[in-house]
C-alpha cells in the first residue's frame, strides 16, 4: 500500500511516499518559492527515488488548510487531478493536525499548532495524544492570538506551542501563559508530510470531485468582492 501525500499549504513544500507502516521517501523545504512550479518537480523526483511509479500507488494524502490561500489551493488541486487521473482514493487531513502529529506524540499536554493570519490572527486549533492516536481537542479557528491565550489559561495541562510562525506571537502567549507554555524545537517547526501520510492511511476516501479546501475564511481579494457586489442583482 503505497501512499502520496503533498503539502503545499504554506511556505514549506513537502512530499512523501510510505509503503505501509515505512516511510520509504521524504521531501521537505521552508522557502519562500512558488510552490505551482516546485511541487510536481518534487513529486516525479521522489517517486523516481524511490523506485515507484505512479500506476504503483494507492492513495492521494493531501493537507487541507488552513494555510496560505494559493497554497492550500494548489496543493488540493495537484491532489484532485492525480487521484482522478489515477483512479485512487484522496483523503485530506487539516494541515495543523499534521504539524501537531509530529511535535505531540511524546509530549504529556496539550498542543498549539498555529499559523500566521496577519493583523494579530493566527490559525490554530488543539490537539492531544491519546491511545496513541492524535486527537482534536479545539477545532480549528481563526482568531487573534491575544484572545486564544485568553481562552487556554483555564486549561490545567501544558501547552506546547509549534509552527513556523511561532516568533511572530511567542510574546503574547509567554505574557498570559508564563511557563506553562512551552515551545517546539526548531527542528520540529516543519510539518512533516511522512506524518500527514500516516494520519491519512486509514481514512476513507472522498468524493474527488466535491472535495474543497479547508480555508476557514475566505481569501481577502473573495470577501472583498463580496461584500462589494452584495446587494447588486
Amino acid at each position: 500500500m503505497k501512499i502520496l501525500a503533498i503539502d503545499t499549504s504554506n511556505y514549506v513544500l513537502g512530499v512523501s511516499v510510505i509503503d505501509g507502516e515505512k516511510v520509504i521517501g521524504e521531501y521537505i523545504t521552508n522557502i519562500n518559492k512558488n510552490h505551482s512550479v516546485r511541487v510536481m518537480p518534487a513529486i516525479e523526483a521522489l517517486l523516481k527515488d524511490v523506485d515507484v511509479k505512479p500506476s504503483d500507488l494507492t492513495k492521494i494524502v493531501v493537507a487541507e488548510g488552513p494555510g496560505s490561500y494559493t497554497g492550500v489551493r494548489i496543493g488540493v488541486t495537484i491532489a484532485k487531478t492525480l487521484a482522478w487521473t489515477l483512479n485512487i482514493p484522496l483523503v485530506g487531513v487539516s494541515s495543523l493536525k499534521v504539524v501537531s502529529a509530529t511535535v505531540g506524540r511524546y509530549f504529556n499536554g496539550v498542543v498549539s499548532p498555529l499559523f500566521d493570519a496577519r493583523r494579530g490572527q493566527i490559525y490554530t486549533g488543539l490537539y492531544e495524544y491519546s491511545a496513541g492516536q492524535i486527537k482534536t481537542v479545539i477545532q480549528d479557528k481563526l482568531i487573534l492570538s491575544k484572545d486564544w491565550v485568553q481562552e487556554l489559561i483555564e486549561r490545567d495541562k501544558q501547552i506546547l506551542f509549534v509552527g513556523n510562525d511561532l516568533p511572530l506571537h511567542r510574546s503574547v502567549i509567554e505574557e498570559v501563559l508564563g511557563e506553562r507554555a512551552r515551545f517546539a524545537e526548531i527542528t520540529e517547526l516543519n510539518p512533516r508530510p511522512s506524518e500527514l501520510a500516516l494520519l491519512g492511511k486509514d481514512l476513507e476516501g472522498v468524493d474527488i470531485h466535491h472535495f474543497t479546501p479547508n480555508y476557514i475564511r475566505l481569501a481577502e481579494a473573495e470577501a472583498k468582492w463580496i461584500e462589494e457586489n452584495k446587494n447588486k442583482c
